[in-house]
């Protein structure tokens, strides 16, 4: 006597789709025949085909909606195994805030690396240009033409307290007699409109030289400090420069003369000789 079938247990599995796909099968192919015969019976056999075909469209267009409802689930999943884009979690709360601020720098870096390189604009220059003294220093004359001064007194220009004058030789004979103490500059040259003291040899340029009073801290006998005003002379950039005891002095700079000393101004034969009250 052979024994009983094993009912199927619940790990059967293999079983348990078989058998569900051959219920599927039949009740598939039984819709089916329901179909045939009922064409049949009604219009012929042409009209179970027609109706095969559209149970077919329906049924491809079903799976097509089931397809697409998942389509998204599958491209979030995707995205989700990809590692460059899936979300990493930092080892502690302290480190996420520095990977933000990495992420922010490569940023700047790549931005800077990839924008165009910057023109090379000429930088501000602040020195003085000379328009500003060159305006204050303008002398506008009835005729209405205007002369720059080439010279600026100091701030220790002084008016001397002595009675220094200059003694005007040509060869031996004295032709002239200067008075350089009543006021603190005297600008000599060939330039009428300007000059202090008139030079009318081809050889002096319009602005050449100046003779400046100035005050200084000068130290007596006991090297006690005090302030005394000397006179100096500075040469403007002559062509033919300036010349203190037959040596020629450095232009644009203050030269001291003492008493007794003798200025000549280009290659003129003019000699002009410093004294003063005291030492006559």
């Amino acid at each position: 006597m052979s024994s009983p079938a094993r009912p199927p247990t619940r790990y059967d599995t293999g079983e348990r789709s078989t058998s569900r796909r051959d219920d599927d099968d039949r009740s598939h192919r039984g819709r089916y025949e329901s179909k045939r015969r009922e064409s049949e019976r009604g219009g012929g056999e042409q009209r179970w085909y027609n109706d095969r075909d559209r149970d077919r469209d329906r049924d491809r267009e079903r799976h097509r909606d089931r397809e697409r409802e998942r389509e998204p689930r599958r491209e979030a999943r995707r995205d989700y195994d990809r590692p460059s884009t899936r979300p990493r979690r930092s080892a502690s709360p302290a480190s996420r805030p520095r990977s933000r601020s990495r992420s922010r720098s490569r940023h700047r870096s790549r931005s800077k690396s990839g924008s165009a390189p910057s023109e090379n604009k000429a930088k501000p220059n602040f020195k003085p240009s000379g328009l500003l003294a060159a305006a204050t220093n303008t002398v506008k004359l009835s005729d209405g033409t205007s002369t720059v001064l080439k010279y600026n007194e100091p701030p220790e220009a002084r008016k001397p307290t002595l009675g220094w004058r200059l003694y005007v030789f040509k060869g031996k004979d004295q032709v002239d007699l200067l008075h350089i103490n009543r006021q603190s500059a005297y600008l000599i040259g060939r330039d009428r409109t300007v000059a202090d003291i008139l030079i009318e040899h081809p050889s002096c340029s319009k602005q050449h030289a100046v003779i400046q009073h100035r005050q200084v801290q000068v130290k007596d006998e006991f090297g006690v400090p005090k302030a005394m005003i000397k006179p100096f002379v500075i040469d403007l950039e002559s062509t033919n420069h300036t010349h203190v005891n037959d040596e020629t002095i450095p232009t644009t700079r203050f030269y001291e003369l003492r008493a007794g000393d003798v200025i000549k101004f280009g290659l003129s034969d003019r000699e002009y000789v410093l004294l003063h009250d005291e030492a006559v």
